[in-house]
């Protein structure tokens, strides 16, 4: 497989990134029990994935509305990687879903 145009700085496999392309390409397509399904998969393998929580993340967050869970894995992001910054960002704004007057 070619490297990606960006720098892999997680080291990931080539199978890790065709799947986690898969995936974002089928969360596109709206497919998302296919997405969720690789992505599930992936987790089990390599729990502390960043790329891969980053994504599950984003698709319960953005397409799913599900801001629980979106909040739950942008906290995973943030305990193994405490200045990533978009995962902060994104952890805030679905908190504001979350709060009750």
């Amino acid at each position: 497989m070619a490297s990606p145009p960006w720098k892999n700085i997680y080291n990931l496999s080539d199978d890790q990134l065709r799947n986690l392309d898969e995936a974002e390409n089928l969360i596109e397509m709206m497919d998302l029990s296919k997405a969720e399904s690789i992505l599930l998969e992936m987790k089990t393998a390599s729990p502390n994935c960043i790329p891969v929580l980053n994504v599950l993340a984003h698709m319960y967050g953005r397409h799913l509305s599900d801001f629980e869970s979106a909040v739950e894995y942008y906290t995973l992001v943030l305990d193994i990687e405490p200045d990533n910054a978009w995962a902060r960002d994104e952890r805030r704004k679905y908190s504001r879903y979350l709060s009750y007057d």
